[in-house]
């Protein structure tokens, strides 16, 4: 099943959407404004999808936005979690930061739901004297399907609703200077998602491919980043049971999962987003999400 947020004729809706992605059909659900997260619920109650509440859609018709448009509460995020990232920070200011061994713990982090927007929205720069370091990373990001605390990694996957795309837009200058992430990473805009949540029954986030292309301006695309989730240093069942460990995780939280080589730090020297760039991230059999990167 897939599942999404849009906004049609001044109203936002939330529905199915096709399997090949050409058309939504709206559900009845009380707020729109909460995204597909009361459908999430409703499942994780068992009781069944809310009824269809108008008709079919043409896609290019509405106007998509973030699946969850602004989550309950923070995502949760992994740090280095591709040894090839993890490398090529080992060459830039984080080298010293580095865990010496990777594979012992993962590094979690959250972004503030207000950083969440839609997946072809305007990612909103800040004025250089914020920010001037502006960076991306793309990632399969987990959509939790039922409340648990110390969730075992053998059960992990049981609570996994689906997959989505996420883009953890970064501002490595902000991050460096308060040595934490969460506000270079929490700007608002500065997580593009979706463009839906696919379901774990549809496809398996422990399987596949993660890309992202760059456009400049002057129209130019060069493929970014190339990674495959098989090769998380932590996989989703590990970053699940480290998540709930003493906190309880509810439908609808998001777990990104981390993101491969080819990030702009990662240059020599590193490549910054510039305005008028355009950054598309595709995760095989999840979608993809294409995003404009300007002063607003």
């Amino acid at each position: 099943m897939r599942i999404a947020s849009w906004q049609w004729g001044g109203r936002l809706q939330a529905g199915t959407v096709s399997d090949d992605g050409l058309e939504v059909t709206p559900l009845a659900v009380a707020d729109g404004a909460r995204g597909v997260l009361e459908i999430i619920e409703r499942l994780a109650q068992g009781d069944g999808l809310p009824r269809e509440a108008g008709p079919r859609l043409p896609v290019d018709v509405v106007t998509l936005v973030a699946p969850i448009p602004q989550p309950r509460r923070n995502l949760f995020c992994a740090g280095r979690n591709y040894r090839a990232h993890a490398a090529e920070l080992a060459t830039t200011v984080f080298r010293e930061s580095l865990p010496q061994k990777l594979d012992e713990w993962p590094i979690i982090f959250t972004k503030f739901p207000e950083s969440v927007t839609g997946p072809h929205a305007t990612v909103r720069m800040p004025e250089p004297s914020i920010s001037s370091q502006i960076d991306y990373e793309a990632e399969l990001a987990v959509v939790i399907g039922k409340r648990g605390r110390n969730i075992s990694r053998g059960r992990a996957m049981d609570y996994v609703f689906g997959y989505t795309v996420l883009n953890d837009v970064t501002a490595r200058d902000v991050q460096v200077r308060h040595q934490q992430w969460e506000l270079g990473k929490s700007f608002d805009t500065f997580c593009p998602m979706g463009p839906r949540i696919v379901t774990a029954d549809a496809v398996d986030g422990r399987n596949t491919r993660v890309r992202a292309w760059l456009t400049t301006k002057d129209g130019r695309t060069e493929l970014r980043q190339d990674g495959h989730t098989r090769d998380l240093i932590f996989d989703i069942p590990t970053l699940i049971e480290t998540c709930s460990r003493g906190i309880t995780l509810l439908p609808g939280d998001i777990i990104a999962t981390g993101t491969p080589s080819g990030v702009g730090m990662g240059f020599q020297p590193p490549k910054w987003l510039q305005a008028g760039d355009r950054m598309r991230i595709e995760i095989d059999g999840v979608g993809a999400i294409d995003n404009l990167f300007d002063y607003a």
